[in-house]
């Protein structure tokens, strides 16, 4: 399973904002069988990031919320809030 890692500035409404690091695959099966296993969100570099812009960030919509576990990974206690 080869893939390339991106980071990319997510940014929400009430201008919480957190960098995020893309694992990015060639095909979309492969993307779906790490997002079963690891869960997370899906990210479309051509629909999320400012029209596309290599440069651009993540406009998130809705509630910003902190991820404290995403599939077999958590944050340890002492780094929450």
């Amino acid at each position: 399973m080869k893939f390339q890692i991106r980071h990319v500035q997510a940014i929400w409404p009430s201008a919480e904002y957190e960098n995020w690091r893309l694992h990015c695959f060639a095909d979309a099966a492969t993307a779906q069988a790490f997002l079963d296993h690891f869960s997370g969100v899906m990210f479309d570099p051509k629909r999320d990031r400012e029209n596309g812009k290599v440069r651009g960030v993540w406009r998130r919509t809705g509630r910003y919320e902190r991820i404290l576990d995403l599939g077999p990974l958590s944050v340890p206690e002492i780094l929450r809030n």
